[in-house]
């Protein structure tokens, strides 16, 4: 009796699992869209998304034109949109960030860009580089 109580615990901890393993791949999914070069719309301000990762951790670097400092990059939803936060931290950019919300009929990130040394946020769209 026990042999079948443990293997019957075994099979469900196993599709839990699968079943965990099957959402997380599904949540990665989501965040593809992300994957690019994209161009701020007022200048050569570059987000380069590499990868997401399941739980949102971003790989991203920033160029304006030179390479910037990526601290925190992450990838979330909100209110059914994909989000991007990306926090700077470099000479000049002492954690200015961006928060940018994902348009896929425009295929472009819409939102704000908060900048740290003047405490101001402005307004910024990136389209994505071919």
């Amino acid at each position: 009796m026990r042999t079948h109580k443990k293997l019957g615990l075994t099979r469900i901890v196993l599709l839990a699992l699968l079943l965990l393993s099957t959402i997380d791949a599904a949540i990665a999914a989501d965040y593809r869209p992300l994957i690019g070069r994209w161009q701020r719309t007022d200048g050569g301000y570059i987000i380069d998304i590499r990868r997401v990762a399941a739980d949102g951790a971003m790989e991203a670097a920033y160029f304006n034109p030179r390479p910037i400092n990526v601290s925190q990059a992450k990838a979330s939803v909100f209110k059914e949109h994909l989000k991007v936060e990306v926090e700077l931290r470099d000479t000049g950019y002492p954690g200015s960030s961006y928060t940018l919300l994902y348009d896929p009929d425009k295929d472009a990130l819409l939102g704000f860009y908060y900048q740290a040394v003047q405490k101001q946020n402005f307004d910024v769209v990136f389209v994505r580089r071919k």
